[in-house]
Order: structure tokens, then C-alpha cells, then sequence
């Protein structure tokens, strides 16, 4: 399996619009993150998670080819934003797109040009896949999602062979902990040090790893506020790191 972390920013971005902190004038690339997402590469299949404002920039340095499926995890627009742009792809055909029936309720509400039944040439046709938190597949590929809660917000996690990707997330239902058992990556948020009523800090973040126990772990949805990558990274424990834009890992 191979991962590309397409964006590993917060809502807002790194830089912030206006902000001249440390970490929003850094010259070190790692410190500069779009919007979250990643393009999961498996048996030949290539899924994509989440589709943010940011889409379109994170692709043009990728080669295009055909999108087997799209994993969104929730509705907000940082994560949902860039649906619009996935109209490239369909040259392949339709793209199933997987998401819960609340999500779905969302995007055609923001999108409705996409769903007519007479759509205007160009838009992009999408096949919405309805999913609960029982397994499917995309093609031969096994998804588990994975509960997630993100303040009072539920939030859909993907476990993928043995990795597993956890965006948005505050706290893990007690029942989900069994689904993210043997891990060998675990790409989970950490917004920020300080408290956040929606998202883990990095505090949070490290005990969940402490009990979940993967091989190792990457950090996303990041905010400027997390601090300088170069600074921040050095203080993790061993095989704990940041993610940043653009980076590619293999995994089991």
C-alpha cells in the first residue's frame, strides 16, 4: 500500500490568512498544509480520502489516473470543498463515491447541479455508495470504518489492511478500539498543544496511541498553532511523526 498525504492542514491552512507567527512565515516546506486529505494506493486501486478546497492544487503534481473510489469522513467543507474538481477524472467513468447518509444529504444540498437528471455537459457524475459503520469493499479493497466523534459530530474513520486514517477526531467510541487492533500505520489528527473542544491535541492524540499501539503513527490536520515542524517533530516519542504535504509511505 502506498499513502500520499495530499494536505495535512487544518481548516484554515498553514499559513493563515493575516498571520505572521513563526510557523505561517516559515521557509521550511513541511511547515506550509493545505487543506487534509490522501491518495491511498492498494492492489492496483487508487481511493481517495476526503476532497478539500485544496484538490485541485494537491493533484496537478500527481499523475491522473483513475479514482477506484472516495472515502469522505464527514461533511464539513475543508474535507467535502473540492468534489467539484474530481471532473478530470471522470473521463474513466462515474466515480462511487462512500459516505454516510447525512454526508450525502450534504453534498447534494451544496452541489445540487451534480444530481439532476439532466445535467449540464462537463459536471461531474458521481455514484453515491450510502455506508453504516459495517464493512464494504471498493472493487477487491476492504474498508472498515471506524466511529469517530468529533465533538458531537459523528466522524468516519477507514481502516484500510493495516492502516488505519482518523481525521476529525476528539474521541473514539469504547466498541471502536477493537476495529484498530495490529495496526501497522495509524494516520491520526493533532490540531494543536493546547486544548480544543472539537480535536485532539497533541497530548490527546499521544495517549490514544498509547493504547491503540501501531508500529507507527502520523500526524494531520495540523494547525499553525502546533508549532514549527522541525522543532515539533524532534520532541516525539520514536516512530511518531508529522506528516506534511506531498509526502509518500508504503505500508502493510
Amino acid at each position: 500500500m502506498k499513502i500520499r498525504f495530499l494536505g495535512t492542514g487544518t481548516s484554515t491552512g498553514v499559513p493563515e490568512i493575516g498571520c505572521r507567527c513563526e510557523v505561517c512565515t516559515s521557509s521550511d516546506g513541511r511547515d506550509k498544509r493545505l487543506r487534509t486529505s490522501a491518495l491511498i494506493t492498494v492492489n492496483g486501486k487508487n481511493i481517495l480520502i476526503d476532497c478539500g478546497p485544496d484538490f485541485r492544487q494537491q493533484m496537478l503534481p500527481v499523475e491522473l489516473k483513475k479514482l477506484h473510489g472516495v472515502l469522505l469522513t464527514h461533511e464539513h467543507y475543508d474535507h467535502v470543498g473540492g468534489m467539484d474538481d474530481l471532473r478530470p477524472f471522470c473521463r474513466f467513468g462515474d466515480i462511487d463515491v462512500y459516505l454516510e447518509k447525512y454526508v450525502s444529504e450534504a453534498l447534494k444540498t451544496r452541489i445540487p447541479y451534480c444530481f439532476e437528471k439532466f445535467k449540464y455537459p462537463g459536471v461531474p457524475s458521481f455514484n453515491l455508495h450510502e455506508i453504516t459503520c459495517n464493512p464494504f469493499y471498493v472493487e477487491d479493497v476492504k474498508i472498515v470504518p471506524v466511529r469517530l466523534m468529533h465533538y458531537k459530530l459523528p466522524i468516519t474513520g477507514y481502516r484500510i489492511g493495516n492502516m488505519a486514517y482518523l481525521t476529525d477526531v476528539k474521541s473514539i467510541p469504547e466498541e471502536e478500539y477493537k476495529k484498530l487492533e495490529g495496526l501497522d500505520t495509524l494516520i491520526m489528527d493533532a490540531l494543536r498543544i493546547k486544548p480544543h473542544i472539537s480535536h485532539q491535541n497533541l497530548e490527546e492524540a499521544l495517549e490514544n496511541i498509547r493504547r491503540i499501539n501501531p508500529k507507527r503513527t502520523y500526524f494531520i490536520h495540523m494547525s499553525h498553532q502546533m508549532g514549527l515542524h522541525g522543532e515539533i517533530e524532534k520532541k516525539l516519542p520514536e516512530n511518531i511523526f508529522l506528516a506534511y504535504d506531498g509526502l509518500e509511505i508504503e505500508s502493510d
